[in-house]
C-alpha cells in the first residue's frame, strides 16, 4: 500500500476528485493548507493598503491506495491538476505498512 499526499490549487479539486473517481479511487481526505515555494507569494490590496501574502492557500489530498494503482493514480492527479504554471503543486508517495478499518476490523489491503 502507498500513501499519496498531493498539494494542489483549490480550484482544481473537483476536477481531480472526478478523475480519481473515474479510475476507481473512491476515498480521499482533503485539508486546506497554506505554503510557499517557487511561487513566492503575491501582493493584495485591502482598503487601499498593500499586503504581501507569503503563504498561498492550497488543498492537500491524502489517499491510501494499493501498490498496483500507484502509476495510474499519480498520472491522473498530475493530468487533472496541471495548469502549466508555477504553483501547480507537488505529489509525495510514501509506503504504508498497514491499514485497519475500524468498523469491521479488516486490515491490510482489505481495509482499503
Amino acid at each position: 500500500m502507498k500513501l499519496i499526499k498531493a498539494i494542489i490549487h483549490p480550484y482544481r479539486l473537483s476536477d481531480v476528485r472526478e478523475a480519481l473517481t473515474e479510475i476507481g479511487i473512491n476515498g480521499l481526505t482533503v485539508s486546506e493548507v497554506k505554503g510557499y515555494g517557487r511561487q513566492k507569494g503575491h501582493l493584495e490590496i485591502y482598503r487601499g493598503a498593500e499586503y504581501e501574502i507569503h503563504f498561498i492557500p492550497k488543498v492537500m489530498l491524502e489517499l491510501v491506495i494499493l501498490d498496483e494503482q500507484l502509476e495510474e493514480t499519480v498520472a491522473t492527479i498530475t493530468s487533472s491538476a496541471k495548469t502549466g504554471k508555477v504553483g501547480d503543486g507537488k505529489i509525495f508517495v510514501s509506503p504504508v505498512d498497514n491499514a485497519v478499518r475500524i468498523r469491521t476490523g479488516e486490515s491490510g489491503d482489505a481495509a482499503i
